[in-house]
């Protein structure tokens, strides 16, 4: 594929509409009354949420005799009905209710762009609206957000998925390219709707082949309750591995590979450093300065943390104070206590930090501390540190270089402690319906001739006797009343009922019953991502599976830890279980950007034959479609004369 380069600016729009109901599967404007009733009407709570972007507002007008708290020592409680004493609260099973919001529109333009995040000139980069990382996206918890994106690429098509939302009867707005849609041409628009059910911290990015991490990432937090107090709640803090190359160009690498392609630095919201050689000089600039933070002795921080890297785990710490723990994903946990938290590729975090450092009897001038993003072992290389810094001053005048250690964590590339992730509401696992025998997968590697690297060998990943390879033209969602797939389509059929319950066995060793001779297995962990779902881990072991472990003790069914993202151990197996509750075609793939280019994924078809008759039109699914086919029948528009598709196509 070809790359331009070329900035365009786009205005992002944000404006709240309208309500709508969360239980409408309709996206139209509600007719809004005259003016007289407009201001006679009572009207419900209207509230800026903590430390949001400046004039953002949470608005529920339909919800009359509600009321928000804004007391620091009530952050658990979200919306109180004065009269019937109702609440919606960090309590609050959000699966099945949420309140009644307004809906916001933003815009997104999609263009090439030269990125200096770390002194050298990427050139080859992507953004959103012209900046890296994107645009914040904020909702609150009941919105219903319609975002358009507009591809002004030359050589691309593209699309946006946003990230762990669970887009319950809304399919079609997932934004994966060969499954939910085709790709927006370059010149097309799309705009996706969705409703904000979920509260929390995550990202969205590109889903077309290998564009987020060449820069097309961006925040969201969607402002709800939480399940411990604080005063200050911070912008998102996104932690991410950066290459100085296209990742198109390294991806050839990592399948012709060894050796495999590196990344050169670390970055935190967008600043990372890098010491360019002689050699390098005519791409590089002056870096952005060091990430830093001013804090306040005695307040507690929210601290939101987002992994959008290509292939890196980190853990993240700041030296002398604690972090208390209180969300993973988007499910609000029981607060703990440690000094790090492992942060998995797709993972988020929210972590409560009170500004009460160890030395603090230190002159103020001299409290200055190191805030640590270090790779994971084995999950990770960077060209010239494994470990990027960013400062907290606790007096704004102060300049000096923190002097401050680290704490003596673990550094391997495991999850957080299982029985540390308790989920705040509860969930009782119910009996499998599925064959596990069937739905057990395993993370291999195979080695192919041709496509799609025509000059040699090469190995790709897989979840099942073949990797994903996607049809851009002809997606999964317009094929949904086919009785056969195209076995690199990857389809599992899960056709059961709303409570019924699927589990899943993911593994990276032999233990796998479905065997194809040429498969390898490699100790490598692997962040297994689930659309359309928050899952349950019941298993997460360092060991190869059995199916002596569901009734042995070694499987969870009371309250498990819930997350979209889990880890799968080098060595072992994690075992996740959802409900059967959201019709669609759901992407479960590793989220190391080379994996799953390489076909490690797999689509979940949810109850095939209600898919149809709960996400409405295709209208706009097939005129993207339309416009997308002359484009792509334009061989003047592939990256070389015979191949326009060299990777799984996510």
């Amino acid at each position: 594929m070809k790359f331009l380069d070329k900035f365009c600016e786009a205005l992002t729009s944000f404006m709240g509409l309208t309500t709508i109901s969360p239980w409408t599967e309709t996206f139209h404007q509600q007719p809004i009354g005259g003016d007289l009733a407009v201001q006679t009407l009572p009207k419900g709570p209207v509230f800026s949420p903590p430390n949001s972007s400046e004039g953002f507002l949470c608005e529920y007008p339909s919800m009359v005799g509600w009321k928000h708290s804004t007391d620091p020592a009530q952050r658990s409680s979200w919306l109180v009905n004065e009269v019937t004493g109702e609440v919606l609260d960090i309590f609050t099973d959000f699966d099945k209710k949420w309140p009644v919001g307004i809906k916001r529109t933003y815009n997104l333009t999609v263009s090439n762009l030269t990125i200096n995040t770390d002194g050298y000139l990427k050139t080859g980069g992507k953004a959103f609206n012209g900046q890296y990382p994107g645009p914040w996206i904020e909702a609150c918890w009941g919105d219903q957000l319609e975002i358009k994106v507009t591809n002004d690429l030359q050589w691309n098509g593209t699309t946006v998925h946003w990230h762990g939302v669970r887009q319950l009867h809304t399919m079609p707005m997932d934004g994966v390219n060969g499954v939910t849609q085709c790709p927006i041409s370059p010149g097309d628009s799309f705009t996706y709707k969705f409703n904000v059910t979920q509260y929390g911290s995550s990202w969205y990015h590109s889903h077309y082949s290998l564009q987020y991490p060449d820069g097309l990432a961006g925040p969201m937090t969607f402002h709800g309750p939480s399940s411990a107090n604080y005063e200050e709640a911070l912008p998102p803090f996104l932690i991410s591995d950066w290459s100085h190359n296209s990742a198109f160009t390294d991806f050839h690498k990592e399948l012709a590979g060894p050796p495999r392609p590196t990344m050169q630095s670390i970055i935190l919201n967008g600043v990372g450093t890098y010491t360019c050689s002689e050699a390098e000089k005519a791409n590089c600039t002056t870096a952005p300065p060091i990430f830093e933070q001013v804090w306040v002795k005695g307040r507690r921080y929210l601290m939101r943390l987002i992994n959008t890297s290509t292939e890196s785990t980190f853990i993240f710490s700041i030296d002398k104070h604690m972090l208390q723990i209180i969300g993973s994903d988007f499910v609000p946990i029981r607060p703990y206590f440690a000094d790090s938290v492992l942060v998995g590729i797709g993972q988020r975090y929210h972590i409560v930090v009170e500004a009460r450092p160890s030395d603090e009897l230190l002159p103020i001038e001299d409290q200055n501390y190191w805030m640590r993003a270090v790779v994971a072992s084995g999950c990770g290389s960077i060209d010239q540190n494994i470990e990027t810094v960013g400062v907290v001053r606790y007096d704004p005048e102060s300049t000096k270089t923190p002097t401050t250690t680290r704490y003596q964590f673990n550094t391997s590339c495991s999850d957080e402690p299982y029985e540390s992730l308790v989920p705040v509401v509860q969930w009782q696992v119910g009996i499998h319906s599925n064959d596990i025998e069937t739905d057990n997968f395993a993370a291999g590697l195979t080695n192919y001739t041709g496509t799609p690297l025509p000059h040699g060998n090469f190995s790709r990943w897989d979840l099942t006797n073949d990797p994903l390879w996607l049809n851009f033209s002809n997606p999964t969602i317009s094929n949904l009343g086919n009785t056969t797939w195209n076995p690199e389509y990857c389809i599992i059929a899960e056709d059961y009922e709303e409570t019924d319950w699927v589990y899943l066995i993911i593994t990276a060793n032999v233990s796998v019953t479905k065997q194809i001779s040429s498969r390898k297995f490699f100790p490598v962990s692997h962040p297994i991502h689930l659309h359309g779902h928050d899952f349950a881990i019941l298993s997460q072991q360092v060991i190869p599976f059995d199916e002596s472990h569901l009734t042995n003790g070694l499987f969870n069914y009371d309250n498990p830890p819930r997350r979209d993202v889990a880890l799968l151990p080098g060595t072992g197996y994690v075992a996740i279980a959802f409900r059967t509750d959201n019709p669609g075609v759901w992407l479960m793939h590793c989220h190391i950007a080379w994996h799953a280019s390489s076909g490690l994924a797999l689509q979940i078809l949810e109850r095939q034959p209600e898919i149809l008759s709960t996400i409405g039109s295709l209208d706009e699914t097939e005129r993207v479609c339309s416009a997308w086919d002359p484009w792509f029948n334009n061989t003047g528009n592939w990256w070389n004369a015979t191949e326009f598709q060299d990777d799984s196509g996510i």
